[in-house]
């Protein structure tokens, strides 16, 4: 049998990277890699970080085996789950969607050449997962990519140390654990020098990089200005940040290193005392407000973006309110809000009064309302600016405040080079999309 896979990837760019993993080592081992519906071993890496995530792994895998009972795919195919979601609920699932062919957990993941043959052969387990993640595979080891050839994602870091309230993330990823610095630093040089132009640093948290492991005097600063000197011209960019773990060793480094984005991707999700408390968050509202004031007094230029949660159990109408002064008041370069979603196992699926699902609807429109009007007035003040920007496709290009696929683009001359940068002239703006001189109408 011709040996062929496919991956589908959702959630995070975390789970991107582990999917890129996947994808090496079975292309290692002689696996083609072709289309869904044509490969003989079909992998939906999943996540399960709220439910909405939840759902649609399940519709997506259930998707595909209904392509296969129906002939759109090969009836031989086999269906793998990998991910968070087996990770979590392998036992349940199993029972509740016999149709799928396996279950690989994340620390399972690096053996998912011997599983596939396992499984291809008909004489694999149902389930493959361990009941604690411990696992810190060298991502450097991926020569597979599944983002375009000019950025990547680079993880530093698995796990979580932290407890949020509302996250079940630890359970599933496990203890923090961070790669050695040498270890990243070779994997962005291999990736530069292969043409990437814009490197993004990610892990649950970027910020707790090396404090797992103290007496390798290893941290996300030494980092960023160890990569900072490597030589090539890109981009690198962090995301992921803690508020609680900034100080000013680290707003000194994003200043000071040119390779470094002025971005900053800082999750804030609230800010009442007493709903960070019960987020446990580990921050005050006045830390908070004084760092982020420190990042635009010290870093010139600073995009500041940030997420929030609306509805956590016993938010009430004064702690929305107050967040939505704040929102008003600080007027992020980049902003986003969700509704907050009840995981089980976690402290916050046992608080009450739990928020009333219209009322976190209703609260969370009108957040995403101001930060609307927010992006407005941001994208105007951007007009007559030079911008240097990274082209990602024909006429669309990103700006230092733009991430992929979580913030806005900037519409370019169709002519200029893909995965090249690019010093435009910012002539318009709708929101966070941005138009420069010699953009087309579309």
């Amino acid at each position: 049998m011709r040996k062929s896979f496919a991956i589908e990837s959702l959630g995070c760019a975390k789970n991107l990277v582990d999917s890129e993993l996947m994808a090496s080592r079975l292309l290692a081992a002689g696996f083609e890699q072709v289309d869904p519906r044509k490969a003989n071993l079909l992998l939906v890496n999943t996540c399960a970080f709220i439910d909405p995530a939840k759902q649609e792994a399940i519709n997506t895998t259930l998707a595909h085996t209904r392509n296969r009972e129906e002939g759109r795919s090969p009836r031989e195919q086999k269906i793998i789950m990998t991910g968070c979601l087996s990770q979590r609920y392998a036992r349940d699932l199993s029972i509740s969607m016999p149709e799928v062919d396996a279950f690989v957990g994340v620390d399972c993941e690096p053996d998912i050449v011997r599983i596939a043959g396992e499984v291809l052969a008909g004489d694999g387990e149902k389930i493959y997962s361990t009941k604690v993640s411990k696992l810190l595979p060298d991502y450097g080891a991926k020569d597979f990519h599944y983002t375009p050839p000019h950025f990547a994602y680079v993880k530093i870091a698995e796990g979580c140390n932290h407890a949020c309230s509302y996250c079940a993330i630890p359970r599933i990823r496990g203890a923090y654990r961070s790669r050695p610095m040498a270890n990243v630093l070779r994997e962005i040089q291999i990736l530069t020098e292969r043409g990437v132009r814009e490197i993004n640093l990610i892990a649950q948290d970027t910020t707790y990089y090396g404090m797992d492991r103290p007496a390798s005097h290893e941290d996300l600063s030494a980092l960023l200005r160890a990569a900072n000197e490597l030589p090539g011209d890109f981009w690198l960019r962090v995301l992921y940040t803690h508020p609680a773990y900034w100080n000013d060793s680290l707003i000194r480094t994003f200043a000071q290193c040119d390779k470094v984005v002025k971005y900053v991707d800082i999750p804030l999700q609230h800010i009442s005392a007493r709903i960070l408390e019960e987020q446990r968050r580990r921050t005050s509202p006045a830390q908070i407000k004084a760092l982020l004031h420190k990042l635009r007094e010290m870093v010139p230029g600073i995009g500041l973006r940030s997420t929030f949660i609306s509805g956590l159990p016993g938010e009430s109408e004064e702690d929305h309110a107050e967040l939505c002064a704040f929102v008003k008041e600080f007027r992020f370069e980049r902003a986003g809000v969700f509704p907050y979603s009840r995981e089980e196992d976690t402290l916050a699926a046992k608080m009450s009064p739990q928020v009333h699902h219209a009322t976190r609807t209703r609260r969370t429109n009108e957040l995403n309302m101001l930060l609307a009007a927010n992006a407005d007035e941001i994208g105007q003040a951007c007009v007559g600016r030079v911008m240097r920007v990274l082209v990602d496709s024909p006429g669309i290009a990103r700006g230092p405040w733009d991430a992929p696929d979580v913030d806005g683009a900037v519409h370019v001359d169709p002519s200029l080079p893909v995965g090249t940068f690019a010093e435009v002239t910012i002539a318009d703006s709708i929101a966070y999309e941005l138009f420069a001189e010699g953009a087309q109408d579309s």
